[in-house]
């Protein structure tokens, strides 16, 4: 099963995901990416913080980017 990184980026830092989760494939990670993203999200607006501006980038084992996942798109998108 691929292995897939999630690094949280913001404009003045990148939060690196160092243990990475398996998943069947990037269909899946992006479902992830968008979870983590409302969890994220939730905590900051229950302390009053907007971080809407960041994104998920999902990562392969050799650190390349496969897909970029918006915080915003995570309010749009319905499961």
């Amino acid at each position: 099963m691929p292995m897939f990184f999630f690094n949280v980026v913001a404009v003045t830092e990148t939060l690196e995901d160092e243990e990475g989760t398996e998943l069947p494939d990037l269909d899946a990670a992006r479902r992830e990416a968008i979870k983590d993203a409302r969890a994220l999200m939730s905590t900051a607006i229950m302390r009053g913080d907007d971080i809407s501006s960041r994104r998920i980038e999902i990562c392969d084992r050799d650190g390349g980017v496969l897909l970029s996942v918006p915080f915003a798109d995570a309010i749009k998108h319905r499961e």
